[in-house]
């Protein structure tokens, strides 16, 4: 007992200590009141437009997903490994300038394309034309989520860890009042339009919070496009819009399958369960982005990479173990909180989501990796398996279990994608004696 009391001690000593619990302490912060919120906005829904609204609305969150990350070019995470690497060099100016034309262009032509082919998109999406309406919206509002995104790339570069969380919070609560306001009065129409404007409207909370910081002045954004530069956020193109492609490419085609073959009210149940989820990976996911992605980034020695993963792992697993455990034995309870009696057969799912968000976490942790070190040949590839992979798992497990087959299926997938991971980069975890040199593909 004594022993299991010093090690308790010792290990909190070193959480407090940890530069990433640090963040994780800001993040975690943000992330409280973003769920707060959103339970509050997922209630709201959940009362206003029932399962089947909530599956409608999945399909267009996975749409906007897409268009917003294709809007920007895909190249936020690598804005935010330049200006971590140049924000002490006059390059950076150069490196903000060609960023910033991307993202106009990016979003100017996804904006065209939606408003031009509304109905199309509503069709293929909503698989009704009812929906038209939505996408002219979006494609006049994309521009404004897009340059938001730039921003605050910019900002985590600058490790402005404080203020940048504060903009999160400032955000969520912003944005679920508008949500809220908008299904209140005008129900699934409201839903559905409030997904597609919320977060273009944050550009201007953002604008006010970054107005006197030094790199916020139109000296770094006046520059002419670098071909050079232009090259190195090309990879991350690929890589980012590859990986946020997939992942909502397959929910649309699933659900779509559910939606058909079974019941919409079932679609309605696994997107709850993947809400849940995208809930409490939130303060995982942010502060990966927030420190683990710049700190990699910064690191060339072979060495001290090991020795940075391994203590994300020392510090991480644990507090997985016991944050989802703890999600599971309160599922009922959750499921009440957040949703309706409509929803309580959807606890069957918990299990499998929860051991499935296990290997994925644990599998970013090494994943990173690739994005930090723009290792773009082996990313696509390995994100391309993967996405592929879930998708067939899915269909054959959906004909014995239904849609806990789904659930199991991203079990099964996250599993071999943890496993290649340890395989791409065995020379680090298992390497006795690492040797200095960076990673390559």
């Amino acid at each position: 007992m004594v022993k299991l009391w010093d090690f308790l001690c010792s290990f909190s000593k070193k959480l407090q200590q940890s530069d990433i619990i640090r963040v994780f302490s800001l993040t975690a912060l943000s992330t409280l009141v973003k769920m707060l919120t959103g339970f509050i906005s997922v209630k709201v829904v959940a009362i206003v437009i029932g399962p089947s609204g909530i599956a409608l609305l999945g399909q267009l969150n996975n749409f906007s997903s897409i268009i917003m990350n294709i809007a920007s070019l895909g190249i936020n995470q690598g804005v935010t490994k330049f200006v971590s690497e140049h924000k002490e060099e006059d390059s950076i100016k150069i490196y903000i300038s060609t960023a910033f034309r991307f993202v106009i262009l990016g979003s100017l032509g996804c904006g065209i394309i939606l408003i031009l082919f509304h109905r199309f998109w509503s069709r293929v999406i909503m698989l009704s034309e009812a929906y038209d309406y939505v996408f002219i919206i979006f494609g006049f509002t994309v521009c404004l989520y897009a340059i938001n995104n730039l921003f605050l790339s910019i900002l985590n570069g600058y490790k402005a860890f404080k203020k940048y969380v504060f903009i999160s919070m400032v955000s969520a609560i912003l944005g679920a009042f508008f949500s809220i306001v908008l299904v209140l009065s005008f129900g699934l129409k409201g839903a559905l339009i409030s997904t597609v404007t919320f977060q273009s409207v944050m550009l201007f909370v953002t604008l006010q919070m970054l107005r006197k910081l030094p790199w916020f002045s139109w000296e770094y954004f006046k520059h002419k496009y670098n071909i050079v530069v232009g090259r190195k956020y090309m990879g991350y193109s690929l890589m980012t819009l590859v990986s946020v492609a997939l992942v909502p490419v397959s929910q649309l085609i699933l659900r779509g399958h559910i939606i058909v073959h079974i019941s919409e009210i079932e679609a309605g149940w696994w997107e709850a369960m993947n809400r849940i989820s995208g809930m409490y990976l939130m303060v995982i996911t942010t502060s990966f982005s927030i420190y683990y992605l710049p700190r990699l980034a910064e690191i060339n020695d072979i060495k001290e990479l090991r020795k940075e993963i391994f203590k994300a792992y020392k510090m991480i697993i644990p507090i997985l173990l016991v944050g989802f455990s703890f999600v599971y034995f309160t599922r009922f309870l959750i499921i009440r909180i957040l949703f309706t009696p409509d929803f309580i057969l959807m606890e069957n799912l918990f299990i499998w989501q929860l051991i499935g968000d296990f290997f994925k976490i644990v599998s970013w942790l090494l994943a990173f990796l690739m994005l930090a070190k723009a290792m773009t040949k082996t990313f696509v590839i390995t994100e391309i398996f993967g996405g592929v992979l879930y998708i067939v798992l899915a269909f054959i497990l959906m004909n014995f279990n239904g849609i806990v087959g789904i659930v199991q299926a991203y079990v099964i997938n996250y599993i071999i994608y943890f496993f290649i991971m340890i395989y791409i980069f065995r020379n680090i975890i298992f390497l006795k004696k690492p040797q200095q040199g960076a990673l390559s593909n």
